[in-house]
């Protein structure tokens, strides 16, 4: 049998106390508690989180894992595309309803500090121009984007908002991308392909988009300087309806369709995408995703049907474990 010693070339160490500074693989025995430890990485999971109060598909998003926000979005109930919810990290529970109706919109910003943008709603299903902005208890109008599309990707936060893609009406993609600074909407640098359902995170001037329809599925990720957009590493799976997370350089991709429905998730560097050996438990597209690259959070979407499963993310960390036999 081969014994530890032949591996890293030196015996288990006997100590009081256990080390401020392990290294990655290394184990000893702490005397004192009489406990074998060892320092090594944590795989990345995803874990269930408390389901939505309201079950609902094309819902917009923003915030953290644990003060997340999810607003809008369809359900055979019209009346759902006015909700609001806030997450705690375990529970949600509802904040105040938008003043127009509306799915397929953007979103960013904070649970505090959230901006919904655009998407469409009735009578008739029209593309809105309209903004929201909430402070974490009530919504109030802002100042109308100019053109209005759904399914669009947004990212940055309430006074400093970025808004590209999406479908306009009757039904061709845009290229379009716009700035918001708390007040009003001003062009920025267009996309490098007219794209809807696609995915973005980051700032207002060092955003993401990744994924959509192009017209047919894409793996095309872009990255926005303030002015505009350059190709990025391509996601290691077409898929449109997707959610994201993250920054310009720590992002993360989840679900959408492929076109099969999946809960694949990715992670960028800010230069290539790779994935996850963590997937989703409940594969779907046409989600609610917020958070970061190692603290992601997931919410709603069809899966096939309409879901009000929420998810966490963590990423993979290294973490000081007692060895056990089992």
């Amino acid at each position: 049998m081969t014994t530890f010693k032949e591996i890293r070339g030196q015996l288990i160490r006997s100590v009081s106390s256990d080390p401020a500074n392990p290294q990655l693989g290394e184990i000893w025995y702490n005397n004192t508690v009489g406990v074998l430890k060892g320092y090594k990485t944590i795989a990345a999971a995803w874990s269930s989180g408390g389901n939505l109060g309201t079950a609902r598909y094309y819902i917009a998003a923003a915030g953290t894992q644990t003060a997340g926000l999810g607003f809008g979005g369809q359900q055979p109930i019209p009346a759902s595309g006015l909700l609001t919810e806030e997450y705690n990290g375990s529970t949600w529970s509802p904040g105040g309803n938008l003043g127009t109706a509306r799915s397929g919109m953007g979103g960013c910003g904070t649970q505090t500090a959230g901006l919904g943008f655009s998407g469409y709603g009735p009578p008739g299903n029209g593309r809105r121009l309209l903004t929201e902005e909430y402070n974490g208890s009530a919504w109030t109008g802002g100042g109308n984007v100019a053109t209005a599309v759904n399914f669009l990707a947004g990212a940055g936060i309430q006074t400093a908002g970025l808004k590209f893609g999406g479908q306009l009406q009757p039904g061709p993609a845009t290229q379009s991308t716009e700035e918001y600074d708390g007040s009003a909407w001003a062009g920025g640098g267009n996309l490098t392909s007219a794209t809807y359902a696609l995915a973005g995170c980051g700032t207002q001037t060092a955003g993401l988009g990744f994924g959509g329809y192009n017209p047919s599925l894409t793996s095309t990720t872009l990255e926005y300087d303030g002015s505009s957009w350059a190709a990025g590493g391509n996601l290691n799976t077409s898929r449109a309806f997707l959610a994201g997370a993250g920054t310009q350089t720590a992002g993360l991709a989840f679900g959408g369709n492929t076109p099969s429905i999946t809960g694949a998730t990715e992670l960028y560097n800010g230069t290539s995408w790779s994935t996850s050996s963590a997937s989703m438990t409940t594969t779907r597209a046409s989600l609610g995703g917020a958070g970061t690259q190692t603290s992601g959070l997931a919410f709603g979407g069809l899966a096939p049907s309409t879901t009000a499963a929420t998810e966490e993310f963590t990423g993979a960390f290294e973490s000081m474990v007692t060895l056990t036999t089992s």
